[in-house]
């Protein structure tokens, strides 16, 4: 009798953890259906499942961890690769990724983010160091990318950080990146905006940011983004405000990269903003061995054609849309 109860209680055990695991994978279903399948934001699937938007995030890294989730398109795709080839040839690229997105769509952050995270997957290796931007469409990168873990590499992120948790923290960015690929991360200690060109100075000199900005120099990739003026993430997280977003027009200003603002043949325009951030500069940037511009919108036509002057990036990743515009502006125009 006591050997029937005693394997009794062990079933139930069991039951109880198979239950409890069971019930755990169609949580983390759900939660990729409803995010990926219907297109809602992690917000809106955390209401709709009464969690913690903290709580989907985990879920969907744990689908896509256990390969519950696999993403795979399967078209004829002639167009999108001869608008690349153009960008290509036109821009001087090595490579130019474009993600289909048609013109009456609206945004195209995540087909951009899920382009490249497709690219990211491949090319990040052992033993490299890789810089870092900031900005929404690279945050977005995080939700498609396949990390695995690596040796001996480094992600340094290339501009100081935002005291206020916002979303989109560069180094917020820097470390999940690193994180997916189990690597070693590496923070600017400052903020990104200062009060001063002297306070800047003084970070700079006295406070050791000299070593992380070496580093960033000296990496094999640098991953950037860009925002134009009109909707940078820089103003959308209130960093700055629309006052000085209107001196920063009347200068000349088409959008930024990294926090320094670019006038449309792709310099750095005189205003007190670009002496007060802490990020690396244009003149470094163009050191690096691969740099990759992942970004799209139109709004963005100008900032984009800034950049591709500004650093030279060796890889584009953006839509359909947004490489029509480009291939088709004439740049003497620019």
């Amino acid at each position: 009798m006591s050997e029937t109860k005693e394997a009794e209680t062990i079933r139930n055990r069991m039951e109880s953890v198979r239950t409890s695991s069971e019930t755990q994978r169609e949580l983390r279903i759900r939660a990729a259906w409803i995010y990926y399948i219907e297109g809602k934001t992690q917000q809106e699937t955390a209401e709709i499942l009464g969690l913690s938007r903290v709580a989907v995030t985990r879920l969907l890294s744990g689908a896509r961890e256990r390969g519950e989730v696999s993403i795979r398109v399967k078209s004829n795709l002639d167009s999108i690769v001869e608008i690349a080839r153009r960008l290509e040839r036109r821009f001087n690229l090595d490579q130019a990724i474009v993600a289909p997105w048609p013109a009456q769509a609206g945004d195209p952050t995540r087909a951009i983010a899920a382009a490249a995270a497709g690219y990211l997957s491949r090319a990040v290796k052992s033993n490299m160091t890789i810089g870092v931007g900031w900005g929404r469409t690279l945050h977005a990168t995080l939700d498609f990318m396949e990390g695995r873990p690596l040796r001996n590499t480094r992600i340094v992120s290339l501009l100081g950080g935002i005291a206020e948790a916002k979303r989109f923290n560069p180094g917020e960015f820097a470390w999940r990146f690193a994180e997916l690929f189990n690597s070693e991360g590496f923070l600017i200690p400052a903020p990104a905006l200062v009060d001063s060109p002297e306070t800047r100075e003084a970070l700079l000199q006295r406070c050791g940011l000299g070593d992380v900005f070496r580093m960033a120099e000296s990496s094999d990739m640098a991953l950037l983004s860009c925002g134009g003026i009109s909707a940078s993430t820089t103003f959308r997280t209130g960093y700055m405000s629309e006052t000085e977003r209107r001196s920063l027009i009347d200068s000349g200003a088409v959008g930024d990269v990294l926090c320094q603002f670019l006038n449309s043949d792709g310099k750095i325009v005189d205003h007190p903003a670009n002496r007060r951030f802490i990020a690396m500069g244009l003149e470094q940037l163009q050191q690096i061995k691969r740099t990759i511009l992942i970004s799209g919108g139109s709004e963005k036509k100008d900032i984009l054609l800034a950049c591709l002057k500004a650093f030279l990036p060796k890889v584009f990743v953006t839509d359909e849309q947004t490489a029509f515009l480009l291939v088709d502006h004439d740049i003497a125009d620019a």
